[in-house]
């Protein structure tokens, strides 16, 4: 799904007006969720990293890089996750060599390349599967909002340019839940973007730990100057193309997808037609890369990212100063 573009006006519209009573349903049955069901309290630390809003703010960077932490503090962290995408009803631990996409959903693939992930449409059989399997932590990525699971660390991650978007529920606006809610059980907030964009309103009136982190490429897979024909199927592209063109790309094309898309060998033909009429490479993010039919991949040249903390100020580091007994 593409998100339209009223929601990230600074006012609700017309439309958004309309769609407002579809919005006060979707709250009422988040809230009969919860309501109804008793959370599964592992006997490890769980630590969810999600956002408050439809698409992209971040999380799955965020995740990795808590993971890796951890995983460089000496413990044995394990992923959990929904799968988005995929067909896996689970609790199905995700092996690289036999699952795809189409099975895990692409997240879960980029996850597994660090840590152990469980895919599991049911979080509680997810975590008990993790538990049971030896994870010292859970790390969840998104569930923010899923009542399944007893977290001991909500961490929210918000976009520093969109942030809470025009203030809506779904289908009004882009967010999942009223944005003070979220706050309130957010115990980190993870801010991504640019170092010098305004914190988005209504983050430090909660008064929560707050860390910047921007996105920026790990190492350029091509020189700088190379023609590409850049493609992303994620929340927010333009933040993939901005990426890209800050390490000297040369973007002759951008082509946007919805999010989680499942390209076809058909996409990828007239992508790469495209490309060569031009003079041009493929690029996209890890994320769709893992998308791409495999009899393509040769064509196609992934830009590996990290995560660039402001100051040196890591999430893990403020996770240890906040929740020592977690870490």
């Amino acid at each position: 799904m593409r998100p339209p573009a009223f929601w990230s006006a600074p006012k609700a519209g017309v439309l958004s007006g309309l769609l407002t009573p579809l919005s006060w349903l979707w709250r009422a049955g988040g809230a009969a969720r919860r309501a109804r069901i008793t959370p599964f309290r592992p006997d490890i630390p769980v630590l969810c990293v999600g956002n408050a809003v439809l698409g992209g703010a971040g999380k799955t960077p965020v995740a990795l890089s808590l993971a890796e932490a951890l995983i460089q503090d000496g413990h044995r962290p394990h992923f959990l996750t929904r799968g988005y995408g995929g067909s896996a009803q689970g609790p199905h631990a995700v092996d690289l060599e036999t699952d795809t996409a189409a099975t895990v959903g692409d997240e879960a693939l980029l996850l597994a390349r660090t840590a152990p992930v469980w895919v599991a449409k049911d979080r509680a059989q997810g975590a008990r599967a993790a538990q049971a399997a030896g994870a010292s932590h859970i790390v969840m990525d998104d569930g923010f909002q899923n009542p399944g699971v007893a977290k001991t660390v909500s961490i929210l991650v918000v976009d520093a340019q969109s942030g809470f978007g025009n203030g809506r529920i779904f289908p009004a606006g882009p967010l999942r839940e009223p944005a003070a809610a979220a706050l309130d059980r957010a115990g980190i907030v993870v801010v991504m973007g640019p170092f010098d964009a305004p914190v988005p309103p209504g983050i430090d009136a909660a008064g929560k730990a707050v860390v910047r982190a921007s996105v920026v490429a790990a190492a350029p897979p091509l020189p700088p100057g190379t023609p590409c024909l850049a493609f992303a199927g994620i929340g927010r592209p333009e933040k993939f193309f901005a990426t890209a063109e800050a390490i000297g790309l040369k973007l002759l094309r951008r082509r946007a997808f919805p999010d989680h898309h499942p390209y076809s060998e058909e996409d990828l033909r007239r992508l790469i037609q495209d490309a060569r009429s031009r003079g041009a490479r493929l690029i996209t993010t890890e994320k769709d890369a893992v998308r791409v039919p495999p009899r393509y991949a040769d064509d196609v040249t992934a830009l590996p990212i990290v995560l660039e903390w402001q100051g040196g100020r890591s999430l893990y580091s403020v996770l240890k100063s906040v929740c020592p007994d977690v870490v």
